[in-house]
C-alpha cells in the first residue's frame, strides 16, 4: 500500500474522532535537572539551511529524519561535513558538539516527487558522527517495537519557536497507525523534524518512531512519524554499503612512490 492511500484511510477513519491534541502541555527543558536523561537529543545545524532534531542511538550514531538532509530549494542532499549535531542543546550550549562524517537516508526514502505525503514513507536517516560521543550523561537511547493504536507516546524535540532549549510533550496519543506511518496527537512544528518519540516501559525510554511532519485532521493539528522497528535494519544496511562503496573507489590504485621516505613524491598521470 503506498502511503498516500494509507494516510488517506488512516484521516478518513479520524474524522469525527475527539483528536486530543493537547492531551498534556508542552514542558521546555531549560535546567540541567529538567533535561536529565535526555541529553542524547540534539539539535542538528543544517548549514545555513535550518535545523532539525537528533537523538544518539549508538555513541557514534544519530537517528533523523532523510528529508532534514536535502536543500529545500534545489532539492540536493547535503554534504555530511555541512552538518552539526549539538548533544543537549540548551540555551547557548551544547553538552557535547560533533560534525558529521556520513549521511545516509533509508534506500526506499524519495525527496523528489509532487506529492508531499510520499515523502513520508521511510523519511529516515542515519548520520555517523566524526567521533563518537562518550560522556556519563548522554547515554545513547535503545530501541523499541512500534506502538499502536491507543498507546502513549513521549517527544522530545526542538522547533522554531522553541530552539534555544528541547521541549518535551509526555503522554501522546496514537491515534491511528500503519506500517509505514503513525498518526500522533503530539503538538509538532518546523525544526520538530527527525524527533525521537518514545515509548516509555519500566522507566526506560525508548525511541519508537521519527517526527516526519505535522498536519491537520478535520482542522487540529497531528504529527505524521515514521515506524522505526521495521526500517532500521534496511538503515543500517545502508550505512555499511556506502563504507563499502567508499573503500571500494580506491580499488585498482596502485602508489608508485610516497609514503616512506624523504622529498616530494610523485604518480605518474
Amino acid at each position: 500500500m503506498r502511503l498516500t492511500h494509507a494516510i488517506l484511510v488512516l484521516v478518513v477513519g479520524l474524522i469525527g474522532m475527539p483528536v486530543r491534541a493537547d492531551d498534556s502541555g508542552m514542558v521546555s527543558l531549560q535546567t540541567a535537572d529538567d533535561s536529565r536523561g535526555w541529553d542524547a537529543v540534539g539539535k542538528l545545524i543544517l548549514g545555513n539551511h535550518g535545523f532539525c532534531t537528533g537523538a544518539l542511538i549508538e555513541p557514534q550514531l544519530v537517528l533523523t529524519a532523510a528529508h532534514c538532509l536535502y536543500d529545500k530549494t534545489t532539492g540536493v542532499q547535503m554534504r555530511p561535513e555541512d552538518i552539526q549535531f549539538y548533544a543537549g542543546w540548551r540555551n547557548g550550549r551544547a553538552v557535547a558538539y560533533r560534525s558529521v562524517s556520513r549521511a545516509v537516508a533509508h534506500p526506499d526514502y524519495r525527496y523528489s516527487g509532487n506529492n508531499k505525503l510520499d515523502r513520508i514513507t521511510d523519511d529516515l536517516a542515519l548520520l555517523e558522527l566524526s567521533q563518537p560521543i562518550r560522556l556519563p550523561s548522554i547515554l545513547p537511547f535503545e530501541t523499541g517495537a512500534t506502538p499502536v493504536e491507543g498507546d502513549a507516546v513521549d517527544v522530545v524535540s526542538y522547533a522554531q519557536d522553541r530552539s534555544e532549549a528541547p521541549s518535551i510533550q509526555e503522554a501522546c496519543v496514537v491515534l491511528a497507525g500503519r506500517r509505514e506511518t503513525l498518526v500522533l496527537s503530539c503538538n509538532v512544528d518546523f525544526g520538530s523534524s527527525g524527533a525521537p518519540v518514545f515509548s516509555i516501559s519500566d522507566g526506560i525510554a525508548r525511541v519508537v518512531s521519527v517526527i516526519s511532519a505535522k498536519a491537520e485532521v478535520d482542522g487540529r493539528k497531528v504529527a505524521l512519524a515514521v515506524p522505526l522497528a521495521a526500517p532500521l535494519a534496511a538503515l543500517r544496511a545502508a550505512l555499511a554499503d556506502s563504507k563499502l562503496t567508499d573503500r571500494g573507489s580506491l580499488d585498482g590504485v596502485s602508489v608508485l612512490s610516497g609514503g616512506q621516505g624523504n622529498g616530494a613524491k610523485f604518480v605518474k598521470p
